[in-house]
């Protein structure tokens, strides 16, 4: 106990799980924990009463059932282990924390999701902007970038990590920033020092700079990485031979989406729905490689038109080539997990089976290689040139490893036969035992004649000759006695000892040459794992691609033509989430969208509820953002303009933990694309100013478009509203276009068409959608004759107000005049002619000449009006 509680004290933080013999057992408060997360039973250990402490444990070989259920439930768990042998060592047995896992630094499988990464990140903060790193230590994957507080926002949301960790001082600026959703910890903020982790990474890596990398301008980031670094040595993580490499993550190599376009254009499962993801419709990869990597493409998609078009030329190539495709998703496949396979090498985590398997992934590698050297497509035949199938490890690996090994070294069975001759030699005692003891057998029956002469073992004295009472006078004088029964004796025989000791031995030695030559391969295998992670990249592109071409041809996707000029035009567009999920034999109603800078800048979108605006809005988003990632689209034709920003406004979401009201997220939002925009973004507004009163509303949607309209930038806009005095813009600013979804009327039921005309719409079919969701009929009928009211009486009399103040006016004149039933609340009229009274009165007084009665007659005559 003592050993325990110098061992807790080094890591207050964590659940310990302290091995003792053949369980791990937890104590005190970790116990509690322990009984509760896992559901093992909590008991006491009595040393008087003074000493009693809670304990809970488990077996040792229980460990990868229980340890993801502490992980998962957000503890960081130390593993104690027994650093010597029990059976070497007199006293209390060494004891030390092998490895502490937490959420970030897990490897164990069932801590981790085969199709996306599990990042531990790092952020450095200054007074101006942050450093960020990301570091996957299941694959070896270190990213590292620098930018404001959106940018590093965006990199958390896009990236998702398990677990945070930066500077103890800024925990309150962290939580404002960035919410409560992630796991954190806290650090000294002498571990974020820059020369510190430039020294660290540089000793990482062994290079004189990070020039190579290209990251030596990103302080910050440098900062975050060094961290990263001296965290998993805090972990007992000290085998990082297989983080090879590190990349920077450049803002403006890829589109930008802030993480307001990433929840609106629900590019990844939120919550438990995972049906609704454009990721969830294109993630048709075979091995877990491609899908982590296609994650990454749909969130990180390219700028380079060569990158984009290099990646389209070979989708379309392999659209052609159908036996290609089969042979390539056959072995990438048969591949496995290479690059988190490989990740287990410096920590001798890797069992032999896991090694087999990589050996076979490998021969696959080989006929990718030649499947496509012997193409004739450049960027086929430039990713055929990275791969190295190593040649000589699989030689190896296939000649010492039996064709099935097993799954644990330490039990034997792993070594192949001629491998080793004293193995070979060690073997053939261990398995030539029985016959040799049936010889002994017959030999001392027939020379004694004791027929009933049976040859057995035990753990006390080994193997043994019995011989039962009737035949006691038979035994030979050199035999030795042991142990007498109720009705045989036991003896033991000088050769049958020299045998014991030979097979005993044998055991001993098979298992120890085998780990040996099992270790000795491991170490082999250290020298391959930069190309083995090469090929794990490699096959991840091709992965992406043969699984763009297949959706291409599943989903009749088509090629976009990627285009320098503004002019996005696409033809007979398609939502490629929605139309994965209509019913049996429904389809998809496509729509033509066309938007050019200098002549349909903007498109007003009016409609009724329902009808299909926000799907408009958002498959011109995704459309463009697939197209950018390098796959085939959604359409029949696409012209899909270089983009660098897809900005949306969509739906009406509230951050009240923020303090924040809907209305307030709305502002928020659309004030960080009108801040951002550029030429070549694409702007998508779905009902703003829906949050507050409606003239309010109005007046904000009104004077963003004529922003936009003005700005220099011209972005390229797609704005659905409700409020159809918008439709006004269309006369008045030259690159505005009305355009309405149309519906047919057929009796009283009205049929939405879901297609795109031009001209604006002056009815939402607000009621109608009512009266689909079930609202009770007298409530619509109450709500349709308020609407006749209210549509009678919205007729300009005077024709003499101006255009700006008579909507307003009219309207609420309308309201004022309209006569609802008493029993109704009646929100209004009487409070507004009773408001209207006071202000007549106020405004009527003169106070210089008012004496303190005539105040008080005054203020009783305004009580006496709110009490009516």
């Amino acid at each position: 106990m003592q050993q325990h509680r110098a061992i807790k004290q080094k890591y207050p933080d964590a659940v310990l799980l302290f091995r003792v013999g053949d369980f791990y057992e937890t104590f005190g408060e970790d116990a509690i924990i322990a009984s509760k997360v896992l559901g093992i039973t909590l008991t006491k250990r009595n040393n008087g009463s003074a000493s009693a402490s809670e304990l809970a444990g488990f077996p040792h070989h229980a460990l990868d059932t229980y340890l993801h259920k502490l992980v998962k439930a957000g503890y960081r768990v130390a593993i104690c282990d027994q650093l010597e042998d029990p059976k070497t060592v007199k006293g209390i047995v060494k004891r030390g924390v092998t490895e502490m896992v937490t959420p970030g630094v897990a490897t164990n499988d069932k801590l981790l999701e085969q199709g996306s990464n599990n990042f531990l990140a790092a952020i450095h903060f200054t007074d101006t902007h942050a450093g960020a790193a990301f570091l996957d230590i299941s694959t070896g994957e270190f990213f590292v970038a620098e930018g404001n507080a959106d940018y590093i926002d965006k990199l958390l949301q896009s990236l998702r990590p398990a677990e945070v960790i930066f500077q103890r001082s800024y925990q309150k600026h962290f939580k404002e920033t960035y919410g409560t959703r992630f796991y954190t910890y806290t650090m000294e903020s002498w571990i974020f020092d820059e020369a510190f982790a430039t020294e660290s990474l540089l000793k990482h890596f062994q290079t004189q700079s990070l020039k190579g990398y290209g990251i030596e301008n990103l302080q910050q980031g440098i900062v975050a990485a060094g961290a990263i670094l001296y965290y998993l040595k805090e972990t007992e993580h000290p085998n990082l031979q297989h983080i090879t490499s590190i990349q920077r993550i450049e803002r403006d190599d890829f589109l930008w989406m802030d993480r307001f376009t990433i929840r609106n254009l629900e590019l990844l499962p939120a919550g438990g729905d995972q049906t609704t993801s454009l990721l969830k419709v294109l993630d048709n990869t075979v091995s877990p490689m491609g899908a982590r990597l296609l994650r990454r493409w749909l969130l990180f998609p390219l700028k380079s038109p060569e990158k984009i078009r290099e990646r389209l030329d070979t989708v379309a190539y392999f659209i052609l080539q159908p036996d290609l495709r089969q042979q390539l998703a056959q072995a990438m496949k048969a591949c496995g997990d290479i690059e988190r396979l490989v990740s287990k090498l410096p920590a001798r985590k890797i069992n032999p089976r896991e090694v087999m398997q990589l050996a076979r992934g490998l021969q696959q590698v080989a006929l990718i290689k030649e499947a496509c050297s012997r193409q004739e497509q450049p960027y086929l035949q430039h990713l055929a040139s990275l791969l190295d199938p190593c040649d000589a490890i699989v030689e190896q690996i296939l000649q010492q490893l039996q064709e099935t090994p097993p799954v644990a070294a330490g039990k034997g069975g792993v070594i192949a036969a001629g491998v080793h001759a004293e193995l070979d030699e060690l073997r053939a005692i261990a398995a030539g035992g029985k016959e040799f003891l049936v010889n002994i057998q017959q030999r001392e029956s027939e020379k004694t004649g004791i027929s009933s002469l049976k040859i057995s073992f035990n753990n006390v004295f080994g193997y043994y000759l019995e011989v039962t009472n009737s035949h006691k006078n038979k035994v030979p004088p050199e035999w030795i006695r042991k142990q007498t029964l109720a009705n045989a004796e036991r003896y033991i025989t000088p050769e049958l000892k020299e045998y014991e000791e030979k097979i005993t031995g044998a055991e001993d030695k098979i298992l120890a040459i085998e780990l040996q030559l099992y270790d000795q391969l491991l170490q082999a295998l250290q020298a391959f794992i930069p190309p083995i992670q090469v090929n794990g990249n490699i096959l991840a592109v091709l992965d992406c691609l043969v699984c763009f071409s297949e959706n291409a041809l599943q989903y009749n996707y088509k090629k976009p033509e990627l285009t320098d000029a503004d002019t996005l035009d696409l033809k007979d567009s398609r939502h490629p989430v929605i139309e994965r999920n209509l019913p049996p034999g429904e389809h998809y109603v496509t729509n033509d969208i066309c938007l050019d800078p200098s002549g349909r800048q903007i498109i007003i979108l009016t409609g009724p509820n329902m009808s299909g605006k926000s799907a408009i809005l958002r498959q011109t988003a995704l459309i463009t953002l697939m197209a950018h990632m390098g796959s085939f689209v959604p359409a029949s034709a696409a012209i899909v303009p270089l983009t660098d920003k897809i900005f949306t406004r969509v739906g009406a979401s509230d951050n009240l933990s923020g303090g924040e009201s809907t209305f307030m997220v709305e502002m928020n939002e659309t004030a960080s694309i009108i801040n951002n925009l550029s030429r070549r973004s694409l702007i998508l507004l779905d009902e703003i100013g829906r949050g507050t009163s409606t003239y309010d509303g109005i007046s904000i949607a009104w004077s963003i478009v004529e922003h936009l309209h003005a700005s220099p930038s011209a972005p390229k806009t797609l704005f659905a509203t409700h409020y159809h005095e918008l439709n006004e813009l269309e006369e008045k600013l030259p690159r505005v276009a009305n355009f309405h979804v149309t519906n047919k009327e057929v009796g009283n039921r009205i049929i939405f068409l879901r297609k795109l005309a031009p001209g604006g719409s002056t009815h939402s079919f607000g009621i109608h959608v009512a009266k689909m969701a079930g609202m009770p009929p007298a409530l619509i009928d109450r709500a349709n004759e308020i609407l006749k009211q209210l549509e009678t009486k919205h007729v300009d009399e005077s024709g003499n107000e101006s255009e700006s103040g008579s909507a307003k006016e009219k309207l609420q004149q309308n309201i004022r005049q309209l006569n609802a039933p008493k029993m109704q609340l009646s929100i209004f009229d009487a409070h507004s002619q009773t408001f209207d009274s006071i202000r007549q009165k106020l405004q009527d007084i003169d106070i210089n000449r008012l004496t303190p009665v005539e105040a008080l007659m005054k203020l009783n005559e305004i009580k006496e009006l709110i009490r009516d």
